[in-house]
């Protein structure tokens, strides 16, 4: 274990999903971005490194343990104690987590590209610290509040964020629509289908929707995202920290 200092991280806080984790050139002005004075470097292996980048469960006892008390930030001129703050490196990959006193990976950073260099070189000189893997219960699933990796791929933060959006208010439609309703989505996505779309049930119409939407991201995710939130508060406001106020 080394440490490192003067690191600056810019918090995401609560994300399960590695890809909501943005990097350097996806920052913005408005983030949560923070220096801290020093925190402890761990090197892990890959399998651990996924888990903590990808979920939201309880960190190994013994890597908390390593961890504990040796992350400082400097607030108002005083020194702050971390309690569980760290950077972990799998060798070819870095991250930077804190726990906010719990023990699930609560917030998490990616590096500026510098120290991200910097880390990389030192982990070529570092052993590998053999921290036992947390019991697993169940295998992750992904649906459409947590959308699987392969669905964001190339995709930019606001694109990203859009989709999840979309993800959101198609969730919504299949709690509280109506057959007709969704039938009109369909259309909506699909304006040759017109006639199907008079034949079809709510799960089919569901599933061509989520199977049709769930690939890329296009002006059309983007018009039919926007009309699906009209008149909802929550979703508008979220559309507006992306786009602006462009609802209407």
């Amino acid at each position: 274990m080394e440490i490192i200092s003067d690191v600056w991280v810019n918090w995401f806080e609560g994300e399960e999903n590695g890809y909501n984790v943005c990097e350097f050139y996806e920052w913005r002005k408005h983030d949560f971005i923070e220096l801290l004075d020093q925190v402890p470097l761990v090197k892990i292996e890959k399998s651990l490194f996924d888990y903590i980048e990808n979920d939201l469960q309880d960190l190994p006892e013994e890597l908390l343990k390593d961890i504990r008390n040796k992350s400082v930030i400097c607030k108002n001129n005083q020194r702050e104690i971390i309690e569980y703050c760290f950077i972990a490196t799998d060798g070819e990959r870095t991250l930077v987590s804190d726990t906010l006193g719990y023990k699930i990976p609560v917030r998490k950073s990616r590096l500026i590209p510098r120290q991200d260099q910097m880390i990389l070189e030192k982990a070529g000189n570092m052993e590998t610290v053999m921290y036992p893997m947390p019991l697993i219960t169940a295998k992750k699933e992904y649906h459409p509040l947590s959308l699987s990796p392969e669905l964001m791929v190339g995709l930019t933060r606001k694109e990203r964020q859009m989709k999840q959006l979309l993800f959101m208010a198609l969730d919504q439609l299949h709690t509280t629509g109506s057959l007709e309703e969704i039938r009109y989505w369909y259309t909506e996505w699909f304006p040759t289908k017109y006639q199907e779309s008079r034949r079809i049930n709510f799960d089919q119409a569901w599933d061509a929707l989520v199977g049709g939407m769930k690939q890329g991201w296009s002006e059309k995710h983007s018009d039919i995202c926007e009309r699906m939130i009209k008149g909802q508060s929550y979703f508008e406001k979220l559309w507006e920290m992306e786009h602006g106020p462009k609802v209407q």
